[in-house]
């Protein structure tokens, strides 16, 4: 049993909850980049958490059905259509055999995900089935979707057409956002100026917003004179290397920070002047270009509370969805 690619959409990829342990060794987690909306999409066709969905960027894939299958699609405001018949966000619904699935266009947010029952069967690398695109690894050869890809899906088992998200579980796609950061590890880079530029800019997301980084444009941050030293470059942003969690926000020349996502490097010469809190990630995902962002200063403790509060939403949506 499986799915035809008609169209792959722009850039659609294989994405599971992320492969974990080898960021040391330079290989990125990767996975969703909306981590709620993937995991909503599997719990409506009664996947397990850990089932492997398809990400759509922008454009949504056409794909023909060999078989009959339920189907959720979740995350952005990417409209689901049937054989050209409009069918619901956040909700299953049943194809059947010969329909082609496609979509309407995007209204908001970035990146929908498309749930199979059954999920999609396509080996593990090293413990998930997540395209990692740079290391061409995962998905179907390492690589977005293309017309003519065949996509093989698992056994059905405890699928339910009709099963839907709450209003009140489901995210909303703002086109000016605030964005939960904690300063540093190299903040001290940053003269008292250049900080205060940092979190009082409406920043503007470029086009250039993958799965490796997004890049924000609006002001020039001003960094403390000094001799570099030995190992780093010369650039005012420049450190002797050093590792980079995911969400560390580095600005080359003091221009244009980069929110490092799911398939960045792991360390590198540019300092980290802040990193995204865990529980807005998913946001920074959802971010379509021209968005509006204000990164907003929190602490310790705040950031732990707001990952609390993320675990709950998911218990619940799966305390709803039971």
């Amino acid at each position: 049993m499986g799915v035809r690619v008609l169209k792959p959409g722009m850039s659609t990829t294989i994405q599971d909850r992320g492969r974990y342990g080898y960021y040391s060794v330079g290989i990125p987690p990767s996975g969703s980049l909306d981590q709620f909306s993937s995991f909503a999409a599997n719990l409506l066709v009664g996947n397990p958490d850990e089932a492997a969905v398809l990400e759509c960027t922008y454009l949504g894939p056409q794909l023909l059905f060999e078989a009959p299958c339920v189907v959720a699609v979740t995350g952005a405001d990417l409209p689901p259509l049937v054989n050209r018949v409009p069918r619901p966000l956040w909700e299953s619904f049943e194809v059947s055999e010969g329909d082609v699935l496609s979509f309407d266009y995007l209204t908001a947010g970035a990146r929908a995900y498309i749930a199979f029952s059954g999920g999609i069967d396509v080996p593990e690398v090293l413990g998930s089935r997540s395209t990692y695109t740079l290391g061409s690894m995962g998905g179907i050869n390492g690589r977005v979707l293309a017309e003519g890809d065949w996509i093989a899906l698992g056994p059905v088992d405890g699928s339910r057409v009709g099963r839907a998200v709450p209003e009140a579980l489901r995210p909303t796609h703002p086109y000016q956002r605030e964005i939960r950061v904690m300063m540093g590890l190299f903040d001290h880079r940053l003269t008292a100026t250049g900080r205060e530029t940092f979190l009082g800019t409406d920043w503007r997301l470029t086009p250039v917003a993958d799965r490796t980084g997004f890049r924000y444009q609006g002001a020039e941050l001003e960094f403390k004179d000094r001799t570099p030293p030995f190992g780093a470059g010369s650039d005012p942003s420049n450190i002797v290397d050093a590792p980079y969690p995911i969400g560390s926000i580095q600005v080359p020349s003091g221009i244009e920070p980069i929110v490092l996502h799911r398939d960045a490097v792991s360390g590198g010469g540019y300092c980290m002047v802040a990193t995204v809190i865990g529980a807005d990630m998913d946001d920074v995902g959802q971010s379509p270009p021209n968005i509006t962002t204000r990164f907003v200063e929190v602490d310790l403790e705040t950031a732990l509370q707001a990952r609390r509060d993320r675990e709950a939403r998911f218990a619940r949506l799966r305390e709803e969805l039971a």
